[in-house]
């Protein structure tokens, strides 16, 4: 290994969150959003962070720049202890977090020039560099014909690459974006998924992406953790969790699509199989059903992009004999099909 490779696997996490609490107090009582929130993310991740709806998914970035104060814990970016900095300590800090969120959040009296401006302006930077400086992340995000344009002029998908451009204006080393491709159709937000990963490798911008998608996170992500109820209940690679779920919360989100294909299914085991590598090309179910002699009924088969490669994932329904269910079952661990039951996550 090279003297840099070596440096940059050593590297620290950018960012480093540790027993993070965030509590608030309501008409029912107290009430904990985050409870006992711990995880890492490496420079130049995509790391997706993905729940249900009230998971605490919005709450949780928001406490990663300090929008939220939490209660207990610490969050450290780039190498600072956030809730231990002074106002405008912690207002430097924050040039080098951008954040883009579902709803825009741009400033409809200002041009689309003037949106990305505004945080130069703020930042103090001379009014020259800071136009150049917008000029050019309008070119990045494609939209430098769009410079006197109003945000009520333009589409969804261009509303949110303005706030790309706005966002990457302070030249931040982090993007945080918070369910940004939610109110978007579906072309729109592929081609936002793609501007996202075209500046993670170019620049080298780390990204948390906040989502209750899980075709988000297959499609951009590289690392995923999995919130529910306030905790985050499993975390690793998302060709790890994809394939291999581990916790109810996790199968309920990734075996969601294929639970509601067979959703009348009322009999026999149905199990969720994924095929990578080199099992992609074996007849695994030809082969199967030659040594059990028994037929296996397809329910939903699927390739899905899993971090920029393609996974196979397929329901099947096993025989109503235990005996043969027990057998397949053999057959697919042997396989390292990881196969995973899909029954219990009918809606």
């Amino acid at each position: 290994m090279s003297e840099a490779a070596g440096q940059q696997k050593e590297a620290p996490p950018i960012i480093q969150v540790e027993g993070l609490v965030k509590e608030f107090h309501g008409s029912g009582g107290l009430f904990r959003a985050l409870d006992d929130i711990s995880f890492q993310v490496r420079p130049g991740a995509v790391f997706g962070i993905i729940g249900l709806s009230g998971a605490g998914k919005s709450t949780l970035v928001r406490c990663l720049n300090l929008l939220e104060k939490p209660d207990g814990g610490r969050v450290q970016v780039d190498g600072q202890e956030l809730t231990k900095l002074s106002a405008p300590e912690l207002r430097l800090a924050r040039r080098n977090i951008g954040m883009i969120f579902q709803g825009f959040h741009l400033l409809m009296q200002r041009n689309v020039l003037g949106n990305v401006l505004f945080p130069l302006e703020v930042a103090g930077v001379p009014r020259a560099e800071a136009r150049r400086r917008a000029e050019e992340m309008l070119s990045v995000v494609g939209l430098s014909d769009k410079a006197e344009a109003f945000p009520a002029q333009l589409s969804g998908g261009q509303r949110q690459r303005v706030a790309i451009a706005r966002a990457l204006a302070t030249g931040p080393k982090i993007i945080l974006s918070d369910e940004a491709t939610s109110a978007l159709d579906p072309q729109t937000t592929a081609s936002i998924l793609h501007l996202l990963q075209e500046l993670n490798g170019r620049y080298g911008i780390t990204i948390v992406v906040i989502t209750h998608e899980m075709d988000v996170i297959r499609e951009i992500c590289t690392d995923v953790a999995v919130l529910d109820n306030g905790r985050i209940v499993e975390q690793g690679s998302v060709d790890q969790v994809f394939r291999a779920p581990r916790t109810a919360a996790a199968r309920r989100l990734i075996l969601a699509e294929a639970a509601h294909a067979v959703e009348e299914i009322r009999t026999g085991k149905v199990v969720r199989i994924t095929f990578t590598g080199l099992t992609a090309f074996e007849p695994m179910l030809g082969n199967i059903m030659l040594e059990c002699r028994t037929p296996l009924n397809i329910l939903y088969a699927a390739t899905k992009t899993v971090n920029g490669k393609a996974v196979g994932e397929m329901v099947v329904q096993l025989p109503d004999s235990q005996a043969l269910s027990e057998k397949f079952m053999e057959f697919f661990v042997r396989k390292g099909l990881n196969p995973q039951e899909v029954e219990d996550f009918h809606e």
